[in-house]
């Protein structure tokens, strides 16, 4: 008897060790080779180059000490940053949860309890009872229970890896945050800039059509104009004046979102930004890499990625209910009526042995749930390959935006010089009175629309910038990557 029960040990603890060598249920996950174009088909015309992209610390290309505090304080403060990081602990949690599941749990416990059983109760009513006979006592217990499901099938082992790329997929989606963060900061940022300047040029403009319309005035009174002059004259600047309420609602508004990125109340940074500063500039050259560097660096498609790779192992948890599950379970303790003898030899008991169970009949439900996980799988591909176009087609969209804008400011640029030259000849033919005021107007409007036009461009230009930094995937390497990963691999 004892060679049987040594001989069935053994043979379970063979089972449980090489278990795990064994293949498990389900298909093995390799990831989808995907074709990244050799080149990008828009042309680098905008200072972009195809050597190695640098984008790890990309806004401190702007050379702007205010753009580069704001930054770190959004890392470090930002609450749906926090929420992603909160989203790694969690997954964190299911893995180590996920781990466990591959080990023994074991129970223990004690109990006391005072009993008391009828004198008349059927059987011992109809049988002669000895005088003395208890009808009442205590039981004193105490002991363990262990259960260990041997992971035959690997449906634990699938879990565990489901749960492992879970875990780096949510890693992947807290850099994801980090990137929208950085060029949201920067973006609004480089608006606030954006309209301080527009706003500067408008009360520029205002003072120069004030003087006009003084000197207009002037020459009304002394009979050398029209009141239509004066008129026309008050109507631009009017119109001018008009554009001011718009453009200082706007950097208050802006300067909100930028205090939301940062975790703080509104009017926190007002103080701090109201101090006017150009608009950043753009780097003479632009590093962006090549198309089969891109998808190493965005971390939206190594999110999409691990998704696919979790969706494929869940298949196999599926698919290991359809197998009998193996356990082994024993129990162990101190059972005694009378403290005084509870924990004698006489008073242990012990039980142990191996369980099957197989589910025979369910109706088609574990079949079904296989072909759930199975179209959930096929739904994760299909996205990791829409993810992946998508960064293509975002990178190849700021290229162009970025480069078409360049050309668009150096018009814009040649606009203001022509216009300038424009308002100064104007000005000196009607003071000659080889005009009229109205060749005046116009050029004051038009210098205003072109000065203004070139300010939104270079607000564009840094912003499209901006934008493809971020479609390159930029930024997350600055932070320290989550530890999640291998504080669960060492909780294992």
């Amino acid at each position: 008897m004892k060679f049987n029960r040594f001989s069935t040990l053994a043979l379970l603890a063979f089972l449980a060790g090489g278990c795990a060598s064994l293949p498990s249920v389900g298909p093995d996950y390799h990831q989808p080779e995907t074709k990244a174009p050799t080149q990008w088909s828009e042309p680098l015309a905008g200072g972009e180059t195809n050597s190695a992209a640098k984008t790890a610390a990309w806004w401190k290309n702007f050379h702007d000490a205010e753009l580069d505090s704001l930054i770190t304080r959004a890392v470090n403060s930002n609450l749906d940053l926090r929420i992603a990081q909160s989203r790694v602990g969690e997954a964190r949690a299911q893995y180590s949860g996920a781990s466990a599941d591959l080990w023994p749990t074991v129970n223990g416990g004690g109990a006391f309890n005072r009993w008391r059983q009828s004198e008349h109760q059927p059987v011992l009513g109809s049988m002669p009872i000895p005088p003395g006979t208890p009808f009442d006592g205590n039981v004193y217990q105490a002991g363990f229970d262990a259960s260990w499901e041997i992971d035959v099938f690997g449906g634990k082992r699938r879990a565990v890896e489901a749960a492992k790329a879970r875990l780096a997929g949510t890693e992947f989606g807290e850099r994801d945050v980090l990137v929208s963060l950085l060029g949201e900061v920067a973006r609004n940022y480089v608006d606030l800039r954006g309209y301080q300047s527009r706003l500067a040029i408008a009360n520029e403009n205002i003072h120069a059509q004030e003087r006009s319309l003084a000197i207009t005035q002037n020459r009304f009174t002394n009979g050398l104009a029209t009141d239509l002059d004066v008129q026309q004259a008050k109507t631009v600047l009017a119109s001018t004046r008009a554009d001011v309420p718009t453009l200082e609602s706007a950097i208050q508004t802006t300067t909100h979102r930028l205090e939301v990125l940062l975790g703080q109340q509104p009017g926190t940074l007002q103080a701090e930004l109201a101090t006017v500063a150009p608009i950043p500039a753009q780097p003479p050259q632009v590093p962006v890499g090549l198309p089969s560097e891109l998808l190493l660096r965005r971390p939206d498609v190594s999110r999409a990625e691990r998704q696919l790779a979790a969706a494929t192992a869940n298949i196999g948890v599926a698919k290991s209910d359809l197998f009998p599950k193996f356990y082994l379970t024993g129990a162990a303790g101190s059972e005694s009526i009378s403290s005084s003898d509870w924990f004698t030899s006489g008073s242990r008991f012990w039980s142990f042995g191996p369980t099957v169970q197989w589910r025979i009949f369910d109706a088609g439900r574990i079949r079904a749930n296989i072909k759930v996980k199975t179209a959930q799988q096929e739904q994760a591909l299909t996205a990791y390959e829409q993810t992946v176009l998508t960064a293509f087609a975002e990178v190849e969209d700021n290229l162009v935006l970025y480069a078409m804008e360049q050309v668009r400011r150096r018009s814009l640029e040649d606009a203001v010089v022509a216009s300038r030259k424009t308002l100064n000849t104007a000005n000196k033919l009607y003071a000659n009175g080889l005009t009229d005021f109205i060749q005046v107007l116009d050029a004051e409007r038009s210098l205003y629309h072109a000065q203004d036009a070139l300010a939104q461009s270079d607000r564009t230009i840094s912003a499209n910038l901006i934008a493809l930094y971020k479609s390159l995937g930029g930024g997350w390497e600055t932070v320290a990557p989550s530890a999640a990963l291998a504080s669960a691999e060492t909780a294992k």
